[in-house]
């Protein structure tokens, strides 16, 4: 990895985080130029009432307001299974380009098949403003940026580099929680592993953002830790674990996980980058859920 640049160090990280998906949004930006990115955001959603809100990216306008900043790019680091993206309702008011890694055209051809979803609806990427492909770099102001494929979780995983902070996805948890399973379509515990290790070959002191945390019973949520930290202490792949003892510790934990609460309304919002299903003749959106295709795991 190329050494960490003065320039960078200019970066401001704002985290957002929300207890009911447990995902982190953040805002990072070039406070100088007066400009920035958001990552993950998220669009509330009740699945009792099937009624979305904006409570979440509202936060984010907030701090974007208070700052006076200007968005170049809405993030995603994958299509999310958790949470419902607000990428798009985000750019209809602050503008930007919304960007994920260019893999999204396997998880679109999936899921498009999945729901048999309308005619119109290609897999293609070009939902998003920009695909972005490995080692990519980009700039928000004066400061880069690089995109680091990170594939495992699903086939179109980014993880997100500036300076001495990657911001992860669903690549890795705090050290306590672990690691992303790999049990969705096109996932695989082997490239995860692999993955994992562009990460933890980093410097030690290189800062890991989550993008989700789960803490376990007496801890408060926490998103941020180091590369050092990860190799010591992280419960999957901690320093000694190998690819082979990796790969069969999260095959055996995947058959014991349930089908995520949200993935079925999540990922036909999410792979459109965040818009919902074109409204029916009667001007109303409707989520699908298939019947019967999906057993008790993803």
């Amino acid at each position: 990895m190329n050494a960490p640049t003065a320039a960078a160090a200019r970066a401001d990280i704002a985290s957002f985080f929300d207890r009911v998906t447990g995902t982190i949004a953040y805002v990072v930006a070039d406070l100088a130029a007066r400009q920035a990115a958001i990552i993950d955001p998220v669009l509330d959603f009740d699945m009792k009432s099937g009624r979305t809100s904006t409570t979440q990216a509202e936060r984010l306008l907030a701090h974007l307001a208070a700052h006076d900043l200007q968005v170049q790019w809405i993030l995603e680091t994958h299509a999310h299974a958790d949470h419902l993206s607000s990428a798009h309702w985000l750019k209809e008011r602050v503008g930007g380009r919304i960007a994920i890694g260019e893999h999204i055209t396997q998880v679109q051809t999936v899921f498009r098949k999945l729901y048999n979803l309308e005619r119109g609806f290609l897999p293609d990427g070009r939902q998003f403003d920009h695909l972005f492909k490995d080692d990519e770099v980009f700039n928000i102001g004066g400061l880069e940026m690089r995109a680091l494929r990170v594939p495992g979780h699903t086939p179109a995983d980014i993880a997100y580099v500036i300076d001495d902070a990657v911001f992860v996805g669903d690549t890795l948890f705090m050290p306590d929680v672990g690691t992303a399973r790999c049990d969705f379509p096109g996932g695989d515990a082997a490239t995860l592993y692999r993955s994992i290790r562009r990460l933890l070959d980093m410097p030690p002191e290189t800062r890991l953002f989550m993008c989700h945390d789960y803490p376990p019973a007496g801890r408060e949520a926490a998103w941020e830790t180091t590369v050092a930290e990860q190799r010591a202490r992280n419960i999957h792949v901690h320093d000694g674990v190998d690819e082979a003892a990796f790969v069969a510790l999260r095959t055996r934990r995947d058959a014991t996980l349930d089908v995520p609460v949200l993935i079925l309304p999540a990922i036909q919002v999410n792979i459109r980058a965040g818009q919902l299903p074109p409204p029916e003749d009667d001007g109303v959106s409707y989520l699908k859920i298939p019947l019967n295709v999906i057993g008790r795991k993803a």
